[in-house]
């Protein structure tokens, strides 16, 4: 046998596995709409049916991570799997999904991440949008990023929960890398556009690179940035690949972050309460008195738990000058057998106390 001849024998193997793989796919699309079919058949009148389940997804990703055997990866396999399960929710309801805009931000990258390309996605003005998007029901799902890795914190989307009842749905984590994209190679730079985080996150590269002379203006996103740089003579933009690809820019320096695990986590809000997946966080909001050991009434119950904390913040409490709420995020789910009594203490001990949700860890 011949190079050609086991080519041919090989290509006519993937024609025979391509038509299996599709007509598995299109009976996997099928028992989604009986799903759908059932649930709306045993609701209750006027009742709301629900999708879309967070701890489904996360408990199916994983068990493709589990039983992946290569040579694909196993965060390969996961993301085609989350493309066809996206395809196929879209059957039983296309999702209305707001996430902190425009067009070619970070943000739009980890609602397609979480979501896959079936959904329907809108750009916001500000994180305030995104939550009143969602609450008003406008959309059904808001996307917004709580911390970078480098810089810290996302201030915004931590207030915003405070007069909110949405809440956690889950979470996603990318990876960011961010590039000087310009409008063409030979141009003569004076100012660098970016969000206040992306020059945070860049800032000993621009500062090793660029004279004091080479302004940095911070602008509300890195879109805005990359249309800004596309516009105006002298501007360059710090941005991600999709800003480069919708504005047509040239990447001058690419991955110029000052972190190479330069990572921004971003959580899923909506108007409904997520199960168990039996991997899971939990965040909550809590407020003391101004006393001492108050934040230790407030972490004393988790050691004795032996529950693990993953962050907790300090914001000021709008409440009252001096006072401070703390953002806590922990493991487990508040149905846990172990979480259910702790969150219970935490009641007891604190002036103030809201659950704003239990969702299952980043698989991707």
């Amino acid at each position: 046998m011949n190079e050609a001849q086991e080519l041919d024998k090989l290509r006519h193997k993937i024609d025979s596995l391509d038509k299996q793989i599709q007509d598995l796919i299109n009976q996997r699309a099928q028992c989604a709409q009986d799903v759908a079919e059932v649930k709306q058949k045993y609701a209750s009148p006027g009742e709301k049916v629900v999708f879309y389940r967070p701890e489904r997804e996360a408990q199916v990703l994983r068990k493709v991570m589990e039983r992946n055997g290569g040579p694909l990866g196993d965060e390969s396999m996961a993301r085609l799997f989350r493309e066809i399960m996206s395809q196929c929710l879209a059957l039983e309801e296309p999702l209305q999904v707001a996430y902190l805009g425009p067009e070619g931000t970070f943000t739009q990258q980890a609602a397609v991440k979480h979501f896959g390309h079936a959904v329907n996605c809108e750009g916001q003005v500000s994180i305030a949008d995104v939550f009143r998007e969602v609450a008003s029901g406008a959309a059904n799902y808001g996307v917004v990023p709580v911390e970078n890795s480098t810089e810290g914190v996302v201030t915004h989307t931590l207030d915003s929960f405070y007069d909110s009842n949405l809440h956690i749905c889950g979470e996603v984590t990318l990876r960011i890398h961010h590039h000087l994209l310009v409008k063409s190679e030979d141009q003569q730079i004076t100012r660098v556009y970016s969000h206040a985080q992306s020059l945070g996150q860049c800032r000993r590269w621009l500062d090793q690179n660029f004279p004091a002379s080479v302004e940095r203006i911070a602008v509300n996103s890195n879109a805005e940035a990359a249309r800004r740089a596309a516009a105006e003579e002298g501007a360059a933009a710090i941005a991600g690949e999709a800003a480069a690809e919708l504005y047509e820019l040239v990447t001058l320096h690419a991955n110029i972050e000052d972190r190479p695990d330069n990572t921004t986590r971003f959580l899923i809000i909506g108007r409904q309460e997520t199960g168990p997946s039996g991997d899971d966080k939990t965040s909550i909001m809590v407020s003391s008195r101004n006393q001492p050991g108050a934040l230790y009434q407030v972490l004393a119950p988790f050691h004795e738990a032996d529950v693990s904390l993953t962050r907790i913040e300090t914001r000021p409490d709008p409440s009252g000058t001096w006072n401070y709420l703390f953002f806590i995020d922990f493991e487990g789910h508040c149905d846990d057998e172990v979480i259910s009594p702790l969150l219970q203490r935490l009641r007891d001990v604190a002036t103030d106390y809201k659950w704003l949700g239990s969702y299952p860890k980043a698989v991707l």
